[in-house]
């Protein structure tokens, strides 16, 4: 059914549940599973001063979010693969499913992005809308 999934995180209670879900579908069904969280791209009005802080201080925001994610999916005897990324974060999410193969993607219904859900899902909205394969969001 589904060989190699695409697990989005951001560090949300969402993301928590899609983990979860995530780890057991791929435990079930014997899926390589690839897990990644994208952080928004560097401000251009930040300063070189500024820059490496930024960028240090976004990648150990996310190393905490992938390890949080790990724990939640358990062990997985298949193929995994973690990564961090940077950029808007359904394109980002979009390009990695493209590139990887996936046959699924899954993600939480809503983020931590800048609007924190004042539209409905926004990037949860622009993956379904735009992904080549089914899309499970998890609440």
């Amino acid at each position: 059914m589904f060989n190699n999934i695409l697990l989005a995180v951001d560090g949300s209670e969402q993301a928590t549940h899609a983990a979860r879900v995530a780890g057991e579908l791929a435990r079930s069904l014997a899926a390589d599973l690839t897990i990644v969280t994208v952080f928004d791209p560097v401000p251009n009005f930040l300063g070189e001063t500024n820059l490496q802080s930024f960028v240090t201080d976004q990648r150990i925001r996310s190393e905490r979010v992938l390890h949080e994610a790990l724990n939640e999916v358990g062990e997985v005897t298949t193929k995994l693969i973690t990564e961090i990324l940077e950029g808007p974060v359904a394109e980002a999410v979009l390009k990695v499913a493209e590139v990887r193969g996936n046959d699924l993607i899954i993600m939480g219904t809503r983020g931590l992005s800048r609007l924190a859900g004042a539209l409905l899902g926004s990037q949860s909205q622009k993956v379904i809308s735009n992904a080549n394969c089914p899309v499970l969001l998890v609440k």
